[in-house]
């Protein structure tokens, strides 16, 4: 704190300095604005990497891509047509045509704690993004009043026995550190690309979310088909076994064909129960998808048969994919990142440039705190350059640098394993179409021969070992096929994923998730 006597010195000269007051503030805005105009980045501006030329001329695999996938005789075997150039629909799992499905990804989105912890991360970088850019960019203003009793001792005042005097100040402080050499903007930049990242990662969020409880959903309808399909299998089994134990009780056959019999019925029944903790499995999985607990009621069921198999498929030009896909949207914003990062680390060797101003006001009674001649304000400029310190700063540019490295490779990678993922599933639907048509045909023919072989043991014209041969090739075939159906409906919507999900065709923001979260003390 002043003391008086500083004060006093102020007021024999506050006239001279009332009379300077305005120009003295006028120059320091033209100073200021002056070094700002000045300041230029050291380091090169980023720029988004370009698509390999590659992506541009060729398609997603080295054969060309057919119109359509082939057909088949059976349920959901009709062909599905690749629709090159489409965009995807927002919504696109309406086009399983399944009224259950499209609620239960709609409370999905609603409930989901990762959709809300996404969101939240967003929030947290955009709030993040705005302290640093106002920190950095903007003047630091602050206003400070203060005031004060002071007893002055004689020895210090020559005043015999000393006296008492109070001091009163009112001054506003203004900092602010010039962006010469463009370290602040970069340091800026990098925080934008982290909101950037983060938004992505809340669409791959909403798009993973969606696609697994599709997929979840496929998954409970093809076991539930399976388990059907064994069940028919076993009644057919054990209608076969009241057959052969009419006959051993008659003594038309052997004890051996009713072991085999009772083997081959308890080898089927041996397969239900995996599948039936399977299914469990995935409606535990669906509960949790849609933020409810695995033991909650009104869970909807799902079954091949409810599901509509989309017949046309949209497929994005290579040259497209880069920018729907959200995991190389992120990926794409780290690099942008880093980047930013390494410009920041080039600046802080070069000198640093801090501007500082004062303006207020100090009086020794506070009816004259704002009178004339109390006045006082005060400009410094400093520059802080780094001499020495050991290659510490260096090293840091290095490091950024290599840093930057890191992000270019993985986004490479991340580019190349997102078309590896179209490439697999335009690879995958069209084998699965290719399956299924195989597959339906030796369904039939393994039921024909079943058929034939069952009617054939009953007049005794073959031996139980050609009718359990006949029953084993049936239920293969049988489950075989309901698996390849199930297939296609999956591999339909890894293709869906991933072409990025339609996720930039919505018409409004996500709803922000609510959860009943418990409440922080204060």
């Amino acid at each position: 704190m002043r003391n008086k006597w500083s004060a006093r010195r102020r007021a024999e000269s506050g006239g001279e300095r009332e009379r300077n007051w305005a120009p003295s503030l006028s120059s320091i805005s033209v100073a200021v604005l002056g070094l700002l105009l000045s300041a230029c980045a050291v380091g090169p501006r980023y720029q988004a990497p370009e698509l390999p030329e590659a992506a541009s001329s060729v398609g997603y695999t080295p054969e060309p891509l057919p119109q359509q996938t082939a057909s088949a005789a059976a349920t959901d075997g009709v062909a599905q047509r690749f629709a090159l150039g489409q965009d995807i629909p927002e919504q696109w799992w309406t086009l399983y045509g399944s009224d259950a499905l499209n609620q239960l990804i709609k409370q999905a989105l609603s409930s989901s704690p990762n959709l809300a912890a996404a969101q939240a991360a967003l929030r947290q970088a955009q709030e993040v993004y705005t302290g640093t850019s106002a920190s950095l960019l903007t003047p630091n203003v602050n206003a400070q009043l203060g005031a004060g009793r002071e007893r002055i001792a004689a020895v210090s005042s020559s005043v015999p026995g000393g006296f008492t005097t109070g001091l009163y100040n009112a001054q506003v402080n203004v900092a602010y550190s010039v962006d010469v050499f463009g370290g602040n903007y970069s340091a800026v930049e990098a925080q934008q690309a982290s909101v950037d990242f983060q938004r992505y990662q809340l669409e791959a969020t909403y798009l993973a979310l969606s696609s697994n409880v599709v997929t979840a959903a496929i998954s409970e309808a093809s076991l539930r088909e399976q388990i059907k399909a064994l069940g028919e299998v076993l009644d057919a089994q054990l209608k076969q076994q009241a057959v052969i134990e009419q006959q051993f009780a008659v003594g038309a056959v052997g004890l051996s064909p009713v072991i085999a019999q009772r083997s081959a019925v308890a080898a089927t029944q041996a397969q239900i129960p995996p599948l039936e903790k399977s299914l469990d499995v995935v409606r535990h999985q669906l509960s949790v998808l849609v933020g409810r607990l695995p033991g909650e009621q009104g869970m909807p069921r799902f079954e091949l048969g409810s599901l509509h198999l989309p017949q046309e498929l949209p497929v994005s030009v290579p040259s497209e994919l880069v920018r729907q896909r959200p995991d190389i949207r992120a990926s794409e914003a780290q690099l942008h990142q880093a980047a930013a990062l390494a410009n920041v680390a080039t600046a802080n060797l070069y000198p640093q440039f801090n501007l500082t101003a004062s303006l207020g006001s100090e009086a020794l009674k506070s009816s004259q705190l704002f009178s004339s001649g109390w006045g006082f304000w005060s400009l410094i400029g400093g520059v802080t350059q780094p001499i020495f310190d050991g290659g510490a700063l260096k090293a840091k540019q290095r490091a950024a640098q290599a840093a930057l490295d890191v992000a270019a490779a993985r986004y490479r990678s991340t580019l190349l394993q997102a078309f590896q993922n179209v490439a697999d599933s335009l690879r995958a639907l069209q084998a699965d179409a290719n399956t299924l048509q195989a597959q339906a045909l030796a369904e039939q023919l393994a039921k024909e021969s079943l058929d034939l072989t069952a009617t054939q043991y009953d007049l005794g014209a073959v031996s139980y070992l050609a009718l359990l041969d006949s029953q084993r090739t049936y239920l293969q075939a049988h489950i075989a096929l309901v698996n390849a159906r199930a297939a296609r409906f999956a591999d339909t919507a890894a293709l869906f994923q991933a072409m990025g999900g339609g996720w930039w065709n919505r018409s409004a923001d996500l709803p922000q998730v609510s959860l009943n979260n418990p409440k922080r003390e204060r």
